[in-house]
C-alpha cells in the first residue's frame, strides 16, 4: 500500500452551495431518529433549502494495489470507531462523499471512501487479470485492517455492496443500499426496470437522469459541483468488472444481516415501489424514502440521508456476535 499524503479532502477547497452549515450539523448528526420501515424521511411542511458542504476532516490517502496491476485510490479518516465504507455511484468516484465524510466522523465512525478501478484517482489495470469489484473491496479491507465493518453502497455501488455481502457477509456489521436497482437479474425484474427507462432515456443528460427535478431547479450550484465530480470520475482505462455472484431475489433471501434500503421519491431508476419490491426478498430490512430527491439522495438531501445512515449504524453497532 502506497501512502500518498495526509490532508483534508480536495473538496474542502470548493464552496459548493450557500446556506447555513448548522443545517447539516443539526439534522445530520444529532437530531431525529428514523423509524424502521418509515414511509418517508424529511420534515413535512418545512421547505427544503440547499446546505453547504461542511469543512472536511483530515484524512490519510492511499493507493492500494489490486490484482492485474490495478490500484485503488482511497481516503481514510482513521480513529478507533467502527469503520463504515462508502461505495460510490457509477456517475461518481471516491470524491462523491463531501457531505458524509465529516458528519460520519463527528458521529464517532471511521470513514473510508475509495474509487473503484477506472474511477478518479485509481488505476484499472488489465481486465483479464482483474478481480471482481467485491474481491477488490476485500483486498482493501484487509490492507486497511478494517476487521468487521459497515458497508453503504449508492446507485452502481449497490450491486457491489450486495455482491460483497453474499461473498463475505461474516465481515459486515450492516449493509445500506441507496438509490440502486441492486443488480437483481431475475427476468421479471429486468423487464420492469427496462420499462422504467424507455428510449431515449439512455441519451438524456446525466444530471437529468440522476438528480431529482426539485434539486436541479433549486440548487444550480450544487448541480454544477456534482457534474464536476462526474466529469472527472471515469478514466481512460476504465472497464466494467464482473460480480462474483448472480444477484437474484432468491440470493437476497439468503442474506442474514441488517439491511437498510433508501431511495428518493423522484428516483427514475429505483422509485419507492421498486425499492419495496426488493425489500420483500430480504430477511431483516427497513426502507426509507427521501423527499425531493432523485437517484443521489446522499448528495441532494444530505442532512436527511446522513441522519438515516447514522441512526442505522448506531442501532447495529457491534453487528452480530
Amino acid at each position: 500500500m502506497k501512502r500518498v499524503r495526509t490532508s483534508p479532502s480536495a473538496l474542502t477547497r470548493r464552496s459548493v452551495v450557500g446556506g447555513a452549515l448548522a443545517a447539516i450539523a443539526a439534522t445530520g448528526v444529532t437530531q431525529g431518529t428514523a423509524e424502521a420501515g418509515a414511509a418517508s424521511a424529511g420534515e413535512p411542511g418545512k421547505p427544503w433549502e440547499p446546505v453547504p458542504v461542511p469543512a472536511q476532516v483530515p484524512v490519510s490517502e492511499y493507493q492500494v494495489p489490486v490484482s492485474g496491476g490495478g490500484s485503488l485510490w482511497c481516503w481514510d479518516t482513521g480513529g478507533d470507531g467502527e469503520a463504515v465504507v462508502l461505495l460510490h455511484p457509477g456517475s461518481g468516484s471516491g470524491e462523491s462523499w463531501p457531505y458524509q465524510q465529516p458528519v460520519l466522523t463527528a458521529a464517532g465512525f471511521r470513514v473510508v471512501g475509495y474509487s473503484r478501478r477506472g474511477a478518479y484517482g485509481s488505476v484499472a489495470g488489465t481486465r483479464a487479470d482483474a478481480d471482481t469489484a467485491s474481491g477488490d473491496l476485500d483486498t482493501l479491507a484487509d490492507v486497511l485492517g478494517l476487521g468487521r465493518f459497515h458497508l453503504s453502497g449508492s446507485a452502481a455501488g449497490g450491486p457491489v455492496a450486495i455482491d460483497y455481502a453474499l461473498s463475505y457477509g461474516d465481515r459486515l456489521r450492516s449493509l445500506t443500499v441507496s438509490g440502486s436497482v441492486m443488480g437483481v437479474q431475475d427476468a421479471e425484474y429486468a423487464e420492469l426496470t427496462a420499462a422504467l427507462q424507455p428510449d431515449p432515456f439512455g441519451d438524456m443528460p446525466v444530471d437529468f437522469k440522476e438528480l431529482g427535478p426539485s434539486y436541479r431547479g433549486g440548487d444550480r450550484n450544487g448541480v454544477a459541483a456534482w457534474l464536476e465530480i462526474h466529469e472527472r470520475a471515469r478514466t481512460s482505462d476504465a472497464f466494467a468488472q464482473s460480480l462474483a455472484n448472480t444477484i437474484t431475489w432468491s440470493a437476497l433471501e439468503t442474506l442474514a444481516l441488517p439491511v437498510q434500503l433508501v431511495t428518493g421519491d423522484a428516483d427514475l431508476y429505483s422509485p419507492p415501489s421498486v425499492m419495496r419490491l426488493n425489500a420483500g426478498h430480504l430477511r431483516e430490512v427497513e426502507t426509507h424514502v427521501v423527499r425531493e430527491a432523485g437517484h443521489n439522495p446522499h448528495w441532494e438531501q444530505p442532512a436527511v440521508w446522513n441522519r438515516l445512515l447514522i441512526d442505522f449504524l448506531r442501532r447495529h453497532r457491534g453487528g452480530r456476535p
